[in-house]
């Protein structure tokens, strides 16, 4: 996204391109990725120039958003695991993740519908949390919270289709509560 001989950012550039992200990933994650790039300007008080300066496209702006979510997404699920014990981290992470990827597909579909390579612009964030969840599935097994059969890759599988469970049910907290008491009685050792 930026190459190496680029210089930093002025304090107060810094400082608009923070508001901008925030702004952007409230509106876009609160109300769809449809929303106008003025509309995030206007609402981050700044100038539409000052955000194209930063984010030439909204592409660019989207691609900043979903790294900046999976970066964010990935210090929690750190934070989760030096706080807590295996099991509370484990499952305290799983929702973690299954509530924070909500609309993510939304993103992908608007970036990859632009051309954009979603895949290699999101590698080194996704790395990055695939590692802590290996790493929190390993505790929670050698804790015996977890089945010991269950692998990353099924973990992950998991965690997608939770996250889409959950998109079909709406905001109605109870059957969201309901989805995840199953997943997690699945997840537990069988007595």
């Amino acid at each position: 996204m930026g190459g190496a001989q680029e210089r930093p950012l002025r304090a107060d550039a810094a400082r608009n391109r923070a508001r901008l992200l925030d702004v952007a990933t409230e509106v876009f994650t609160t109300r769809g990725v449809g929303v106008p790039t003025e509309e995030i300007a206007r609402t981050a008080g700044v100038g539409v120039g000052t955000l194209f300066r930063h984010f030439p496209t909204k592409e660019a702006l989207l691609e900043a958003v979903m790294v900046r979510r999976l970066e964010e997404m990935a210090a929690q699920t750190a934070r989760l695991a030096a706080e807590a014990g295996p099991a509370e981290a484990f499952f305290g992470c799983f929702r973690l993740v299954v509530e924070q990827s909500e609309g993510k597909s939304e993103f992908a579909q608007a970036l990859a519908a632009a051309g954009v390579d979603v895949h290699a612009s999101l590698q080194g964030p996704t790395r990055e949390i695939q590692a802590r969840l290996a790493e929190l599935l390993a505790g929670a097994q050698r804790a015996g919270a977890v089945r010991p059969e269950l692998g990353l890759p099924e973990f992950i599988a998991l965690l997608a289709g939770t996250g889409r469970a959950l998109e079909q049910l709406g905001a109605d907290p109870e059957p969201r509560e309901r989805i995840f008491a199953v997943v997690f009685d699945g997840l537990r050792p069988q007595r």
